[in-house]
């Protein structure tokens, strides 16, 4: 029988990394450790060539712009290389070529593969047949850990600056919670912290699966359902708003739905007196009047993350990379430069 993402060993040096439950506390600090060493190499200060002679393949087979020129922007950053394609029509998968005659072929080119794909289970499919580590960039419904990381890393750091932890912290989901995998996999990962309460909010017909509530909550955190977006934010530290994922709903699904107007603006912050609540939108945002996405009218709150959260995707990849890679902190500040007189950086 083919293994599912998570039955995949650990995420380590040398391995896949196809869903967050490939992922333990020790394994978040270690990625967490590396976001903090890179950050002058990802705001490009210093030159770093750790991965020098080293080639990304990347594969995205599904519509992307942020999470493909995130995760090749920060191989770059390394020193490596990248080799990418995008779309089945400019693939020999639109030849009728199988996913793991591509993914063999590919990985024999490669040093490590990114794959997004538009059905769940397709990049586990790839991994399988891979001869190098495998970064899942998203499969149809089902997960996208790399976007779980820099969520959790941002509102680890969001928290922090508040005199606040992830543990014990009240976070409110509004939105697609059905479709968005966004969600399901940041929910997950919310798990290896302690007594996290989710405040949920989502439309008629997307209401988030019940498999992933069942996991959350046989790990010991509270999920409340709230009858508002208004509601769902009131109390909460944070508020993680997601787009209808509509390219992978029916008409029927849609108009159950209802999904017009706001989802969650200024003034329903406001009626909550959330006002100062951190405000997190995993991207692309629908800013179209009547979308049922995130108001561009938050944008001046002093708790919109959103970009925060963008920024810290290339620190985050960066990290991940390293980590199946096998390079460590060390090997990554000797191989560092400053750009501005190419001498080895003080770290100190």
């Amino acid at each position: 029988m083919a293994r599912t993402p998570d039955q995949f060993p650990p995420f380590g040096p040398g391995r896949h990394l196809l869903s967050v439950q490939q992922l333990d506390r020790a394994m978040l600090g270690q990625i967490f450790e590396l976001a903090e060493v890179v950050d002058p190499i990802a705001a490009g200060t210093v030159r770093c060539t750790v991965l020098d002679g080293a080639v990304l393949g990347s594969l995205f087979f599904e519509p992307s712009t942020r999470t493909r020129l995130s995760f090749e922007s920060a191989f770059l950053r390394l020193g490596g290389e990248v080799t990418t394609t995008t779309g089945f029509t400019f693939s020999s998968m639109a030849k009728g070529e199988s996913i793991s005659d591509t993914s063999r072929v590919v990985s024999g080119y490669s040093d490590v593969m990114v794959v997004r794909h538009p059905d769940e289970g397709s990049v586990a499919e790839f991994a399988r047949a891979s001869v190098v580590p495998v970064i899942n960039a998203g499969d149809g419904t089902g997960e996208h850990p790399s976007q779980a990381l820099l969520d959790l890393y941002t509102l680890r750091t969001e928290l922090g600056r508040r005199g606040k932890s992830v543990d014990g912290a009240t976070i409110a989901i509004v939105g697609d919670l059905k479709y968005g995998r966004t969600v399901h996999s940041l929910m997950k990962l919310l798990t290896l912290s302690r007594g996290i309460t989710f405040r949920l909010f989502s439309p008629p017909s997307l209401e988030l699966p019940v498999d992933i509530e069942r996991y959350v909550v046989e790990r010991g955190h509270r999920i409340v359902e709230a009858d508002s977006a208004t509601e769902a934010v009131a109390g909460a530290d944070a508020v993680y708003a997601t787009r209808v994922q509509r390219e992978r709903m029916t008409e029927e699904v849609l108009t159950s739905a209802n999904v017009t107007g706001n989802l969650l603006n200024r003034a329903m912050l406001q009626e909550a007196g959330a006002e100062e609540i951190i405000i997190m939108h995993p991207l692309p945002r629908d800013s179209r009047m009547d979308s049922f996405d995130l108001s561009t009218d938050v944008d001046e709150l002093p708790g919109l993350s959103i970009f925060h959260q963008t920024d810290n995707g290339l620190r985050i990849r960066m990290a991940i990379f390293l980590v199946a890679m096998g390079c460590s902190a060390d090997a990554v500040k000797a191989a560092t430069k400053n750009q501005s007189w190419d001498a080895t950086l003080d770290w100190d």
